[in-house]
């Protein structure tokens, strides 16, 4: 009969737990435009994020409950988003806080790009939840707003997102 034995568990920093190893993969990614110039380091976060799923298998990340709120985006591979993020300064500022603004009941999804101090670009979307880890998205409204100023742009796009972690 096999027999498991188990030590004294380390000091946190020497036993990471999965959600830490992909916290310290993406800390110097600049939210994924770094990560754009390297494959593979994209592919360990990718491969990080994948193993964390499997650890979350069965559980309900899309009730109001847990995903109803307002998220900070710390890394993507969305193209639209990276683009935005890095031509901030065409409107003389760096992109601030990237946030994703989650009202399950409303079923409303807000992405959020600050141009501080008085910028954003705000894309609207309709939800829908279609299981415990997914939910679908359709673009409803665009609009790059600054001082004083708005441009409303036309919304393209839909897709599903099954990737929330909280941190």
């Amino acid at each position: 009969m096999p027999i498991l034995f188990a030590l004294p568990s380390p000091p946190p920093s020497l036993n990471p737990t999965p959600k830490s190893q992909l916290l310290s993969l993406i800390a110097d990614q600049h939210r994924g435009l770094a990560t754009q110039r390297n494959p593979h380091h994209r592919s360990l976060i990718i491969e990080s994020i994948h193993g964390l799923s499997e650890l979350g298998k069965g559980t309900v990340t899309t009730g109001d409950g847990s995903l109803s709120g307002t998220w900070r985006m710390l890394w993507t591979t969305e193209k639209e988003q990276l683009y935005v993020i890095r031509n901030g300064p065409v409107f003389g500022t760096e992109a601030g806080d990237v946030l994703q603004v989650i009202d399950v009941k409303g079923r409303r999804l807000r992405n959020v790009i600050t141009f501080p101090p008085h910028g954003a670009f705000v894309v609207g979307s309709e939800i829908e939840v279609v299981s415990d880890q997914r939910v679908n998205f359709r673009f409803t409204s665009a609009v790059l707003r600054g001082k004083g100023w708005r441009i409303p742009l036309p919304p393209f796009g839909q897709g599903c997102n099954n990737r929330w972690l909280q941190v």
